[in-house]
């Protein structure tokens, strides 16, 4: 049975809900996301777009959004995971994108976030891989991580799941803060300050292809550094949420060859506060005919977001499914 024919029963169950929101004034759904120029921006407003229906829209059938009825979801620009995660737990924000390392670490008061766990986030679905991107200016090359000691590294934002994965793989290999020149940059910061020769090199994990990095290798050109096989492994064992993945040839220009890197999940999270209904439409509403239009024509890595994906990895997590995506899934077929 398709996807969509299972789809069709969970129609009926959410007329209820929409008969209801159509009656209520907007919902406002606040979707942090990343800076403008990561992979997490562009596809939290694609998210937002597919699961919006304002009130006085015209129906999904009528060729209006085919979202829950009237919910307006606005995605904003932030430091990304941590702040995201953060944000939910506090109530500041309805939903985030977050990395599946930093989620687990937090939800369960690990690591970094030692005593300070985050126990109302929930998981709505698995998005996408995001691949760590160690940009280096053209023609540089690096032997391992170990050669960026004394250098002038870009560590990615505060409050991103980038900067505490990066440090920790650092430290692996004898860099700290104490002997290389750090600078905590979003992306398109640190591209900028690559392209004007103040950085020798700096990390951002995002889904491909990332649009300051698209900048910067048509205009002042780049490097990626390509991790070994012995380094992947290395990795893996010590933030076993970071895969070995590849950056195919060609997806920046000049850079014409295969990229081994570790690569985390992407995330979708929200509060468990928030009513299984709400969560039940979003989840129904972003997997529709309409969002998956809206995904496969927006980003690049929009196309990876499927049902078929959107619980991978996820039970292994340790981080619960909100109840009411849980519902949605178990009525589609796709969780026992």
């Amino acid at each position: 049975m398709s996807f969509i024919s299972r789809l069709s029963g969970a129609v009926a169950a959410v007329a209820l809900l929409a008969g209801a929101a159509a009656a209520q004034s907007p919902t406002f759904f606040r979707i942090g996301t990343g800076s403008a120029g990561g992979t997490y921006f562009p596809i939290g407003g694609t998210i937002a777009n597919g699961i919006s229906s304002p009130p006085g829209a015209r129906p999904c059938d009528q060729g209006g959004q085919c979202g829950v009825p009237g919910l307006i979801a606005i995605a904003q620009s932030t430091t990304a995971s941590v702040f995201n995660n953060t944000a939910v737990q506090n109530g500041e924000l309805e939903a985030g994108m977050a990395a599946a390392d930093v989620t687990r670490a937090m939800y369960l008061g690990e690591g970094k976030f030692e005593g300070k766990a985050h126990p109302k986030l929930r998981i709505v679905a698995n998005l996408y891989p995001e691949d760590l991107h160690l940009v280096l200016p053209k023609g540089q090359s690096l032997g391992d991580l170990g050669d960026l000691a004394e250098k002038r590294v870009g560590i990615a934002q505060a409050g991103s799941g980038t900067q505490v994965a990066v440090l920790q793989m650092l430290e692996a290999w004898g860099v700290t803060r104490d002997n290389m020149d750090e600078a905590e940059l979003n992306n398109s910061q640190s591209a900028e300050r690559l392209a004007d020769g103040q950085l020798d090199g700096y990390f951002y994990a995002a889904g491909w292809p990332v649009s300051a990095m698209v900048q910067l290798a048509t205009t002042k050109g780049m490097e990626l550094h390509s991790f070994t096989d012995e380094d992947l492994a290395k990795i893996n064992e010590l933030i076993p949420a970071y895969i070995p993945s590849k950056i195919p040839a060609g997806v920046y220009e000049g850079v014409d060859y295969e990229v081994k890197t570790p690569a985390v999940s992407a995330l979708l999270v929200v509060s468990s506060d928030l009513p299984e209904e709400l969560v039940y439409g979003i989840t129904q509403a972003l997997w529709n005919d309409n969002t998956r239009k809206l995904l496969d024509n927006g980003h690049a890595k929009g196309k990876q977001i499927t049902p078929d994906t959107a619980l991978d990895g996820v039970a292994a997590l340790g981080v619960p499914l909100h109840a009411g995506a849980e519902k949605f899934y178990k009525e589609a077929g796709l969780l026992d």
